[in-house]
């Protein structure tokens, strides 16, 4: 198998990275070999270690230009090795300097824009990783996003078993953020865009079953399936209590999560406050940078935490605060795994699967978002009830279930 693909796929640090790294995982564990092939690739350092993403060496590896590869590891050739460390550099530099040099590079590149929703691959790009494609004849590949669409456009691909892996309505999502004002790369991108990359595929993967029947209307004649990221419940330990009046968020700084976010701080967090005097809230993930200094009382930025499972099962609650966007959420499954209720937006909740005891609470209002999070994080007899409901909800979530359409389109024998 084949994913093609610009960061190597982990858990822990962006939703499409997570759901990329479960599909790698459930076929590798089904004995797969799996080649992650990077068409423009995007390394965190200069040198990186499967291991340190929780891959097998053994059946992953993972090429692309401007790379030298081991065996359970990559390295950045000497060129683009400089340029990752200097935007390494670039984050340790205070906040508002750090984010004017951010944007006056992101306009050398994309223009005047406040987010970037994906880069297309350049020609040169899809003809190598096409070239590639065509030398290894893999049993099937698995394109990620409609971005990285436009080599399955190669003749050479023409009889290939060609997955592409949605992760979102990228038009829907276009609109909802451009009608809350942000200047988006690319600057247009509409359904018929989206249908005709959708169509270079035999088989599109939604992520949730509302865009899954979204996606069909749009490609009637391709095949489309869900395949919604696993949820494997990690149980708080009997030596981690949960603290009551602890909120968390967690979060990358994509442009629908720094939204809701700074929404939520300013409208939802002095009411919280008001309500509960003693709430806290840690914000966990590449946000807390975007979000910069100056935060409310209260309020704590963390970064990127390396391991989230104790400042997940101490929190009494999670916040889901999105305003706009598409896909699924894949922070809630998180919180879930962790026996956390969450409060999130009728946005936040879309897709997911019903249940009697679901454990996210929806709200559309700033008071209400207050009143909900205040109540779950002060109720401390309600704490274990509401655990073991988030806990049981993963079950709906669960690996051999979530992915068994997608497992046999990569499986069926060729056409």
């Amino acid at each position: 198998m084949v994913l093609v693909t610009d960061e190597v796929p982990r858990p822990g640090l962006a939703g499409h990275l997570a759901v990329n790294h479960a599909i790698v995982a459930h076929l590798a564990a089904r004995g797969h070999e799996v080649l992650i092939l990077l068409a423009r690739p995007r390394l965190p350092w200069p040198v990186q270690r499967l291991a340190a993403a929780a891959l097998d060496p053994a059946r992953v590896r993972v090429e692309g230009p401007g790379l030298i590869a081991g065996r359970g590891w990559i390295a950045a050739a000497p060129r683009p090795a400089a340029r990752i460390l200097a935007r390494q550099a670039l984050a340790l530099l205070p906040a508002g300097l750090r984010e004017r040099l951010r944007r006056r590079a992101r306009a050398g590149a994309y223009g005047l824009v406040d987010a970037v929703l994906g880069r297309f691959l350049d020609p040169a790009a899809a003809e190598r990783a096409a070239a590639r494609i065509a030398a290894l004849a893999p049993q099937a590949v698995l394109v990620d996003t409609i971005f990285r669409a436009p080599l399955l456009r190669d003749p050479r691909l023409a009889g290939t078993q060609a997955v592409l892996i949605a992760h979102d309505v990228f038009h829907r999502r276009h609109a909802a953020l451009s009608v809350r004002g942000l200047r988006l790369h690319p600057e247009r991108l509409a359904a018929e865009d989206e249908r005709d990359l959708l169509r270079l595929a035999r088989t599109v993967v939604a992520i949730q079953p509302e865009e899954e029947a979204l996606l069909r209307d749009l490609v009637p004649e391709r095949r489309v399936l869900c395949a919604p990221m696993p949820a494997l419940p990690r149980p708080r330990p009997p030596a981690i209590a949960r603290e009551p009046g602890l909120l968390v968020f967690l979060g990358s700084d994509s442009a629908h999560n720094l939204d809701g976010m700074r929404w939520f701080l300013a409208e939802v967090w002095p009411r919280l406050r008001a309500t509960l005097p003693g709430a806290r809230l840690e914000i966990c993930g590449s946000i807390g940078r975007a979000l910069g200094a100056g935060l409310p009382e209260g309020v704590r930025a963390r970064g990127v935490v390396r391991d989230l499972g104790p400042v997940l099962h101490r929190a009494a609650c999670a916040v889901a605060p999105v305003l706009a966007g598409s896909g699924l959420k894949i922070k809630l499954l998180d919180y879930a795994a962790h026996g956390l209720p969450v409060v999130t937006t009728p946005a936040g909740a879309a897709g997911f699967a019903p249940a009697p005891d679901r454990p996210f609470f929806v709200t559309g209002d700033a008071e209400g978002f207050a009143r909900a999070a205040a109540r779950l994080a002060a109720d401390e007899a309600g704490f274990a009830r509401r655990e073991r409901a988030a806990l049981g909800y993963c079950a709906l979530y669960a690996p051999e279930r979530v992915f068994a359409a997608l497992t046999a389109a990569v499986e069926a024998p060729p056409a």
